[in-house]
């Protein structure tokens, strides 16, 4: 196996210049550089991924920077995440997946390396701390998330303030008065998550436009049965729900039919979910589907163009596509 020492001698210069040609990370003169590629040519040499970059060469690998944080629903992320993965092979791409919670130090050690092409990154906050440095790298990156702003970046997700309207929207047109969102566990609320701000926002708004009774409710793990409870007894004219939290969608039903409701002759129901989970419920579940795979694939496309100069939108924004099925009925006058 050809070693970097082999590359050194055979260019006349150190194993440390030759790692400084690689890595890019201190200036050396053009000759020299020439003389490294020359080398590494002629032996045959084939450096490590974070070593690719040589010369403007792309490594041709990409990060997925998707923090595994508490409240996060892991399924629905990797749906997201083989998404990404597929479509950045089809560009001959591989892909690193960073979940650990580094903020800012993550993603200088990425950039600063030369070890990926570009960044996607997922659980985007309204506010994000990790921003100002991702408009700042001299490294490509698409969000999948929508943030406050979106000046100087590159974000594609579903419009799930649309989505929350949507919902709320098809309640109204069904004669629903009295409406409830049950959400995501309160961390995700807390860390003013992009998704989960916008989905409460479009559901309040379109409740008020309706002149609909509405409450929202972050919702944790395992927490099915109480949250059920408290919806009944603290709004007694409900008769519509929206659910925003996948790992909760089948308890809840099993909770308000152990509470002696029907759906949806008792209680209509809708949700923002993957398609096979809406699915998969008894009965299903009226729903606005959680495009992952058109948003993984959006996101490598986008950084796809920006590594080849082409100019992006800012935002591209998925229209919400509701499917009804058997969980939303008109409402039963009493």
């Amino acid at each position: 196996m050809v070693k970097i020492t082999d590359v050194a001698r055979r260019a006349g210069v150190s194993p440390s210049t030759v790692s400084y040609a690689l890595s890019g990370k201190r200036p050396i003169s053009e000759e020299t550089r020439q003389r490294v590629e020359e080398a590494i040519r002629e032996l045959g040499y084939r450096p490590h991924a974070g070593a690719r970059a040589l010369a403007g060469r792309r490594s041709n690998v990409l990060a997925l920077v998707v923090p595994l944080r508490a409240g996060i629903h892991v399924p629905t992320v990797m749906r997201f995440a083989v998404s990404v993965v597929t479509t950045a092979r089809r560009h001959d791409h591989d892909v690193l997946l960073l979940t650990q919670e580094e903020g800012e130090e993550g993603l200088h050690r990425v950039a600063d390396t030369a070890l990926v092409d570009g960044l996607v990154m997922m659980d985007v906050q309204l506010d994000d701390p990790r921003l100002p440095l991702v408009r700042s790298l001299d490294l490509p990156s698409v969000l999948i998330g929508l943030p406050a702003s979106c000046a100087g970046l590159t974000c594609v997700d579903l419009d799930f303030q649309a989505a929350g309207e949507v919902c709320v929207e098809h309640l109204a047109r069904l004669g629903h008065r009295s409406v409830a969102l049950i959400g995501s566990p309160p961390e995700v609320y807390v860390r003013r998550t992009a998704f989960a701000q916008r989905v409460v926002q479009g559901f309040t708004a379109a409740a008020d436009r309706a002149g609909m009774s509405s409450t929202v409710h972050p919702c944790e793990p395992g927490a099915a049965r109480e949250v059920a409870e408290r919806l009944l007894r603290d709004q007694p004219a409900l008769t519509g729900v929206v659910v925003h939290n996948e790992a909760l969608l089948e308890p809840l039903l099993d909770a308000f039919a152990d509470l002696g409701l029907r759906v949806p002759a008792d209680l209509s129901l809708t949700a923002i979910c993957p398609d096979e989970l809406a699915e998969s419920t008894h009965p299903p579940i009226t729903s606005v589907s959680l495009p992952t795979e058109e948003v993984g694939t959006r996101a490598v496309e986008l950084l796809m163009k920006k590594l080849d100069g082409t100019p992006v939108a800012e935002s591209t924004l998925l229209p919400p596509r509701m499917t009804e099925r058997g969980s939303t009925g008109a409402r039963t006058l009493t």
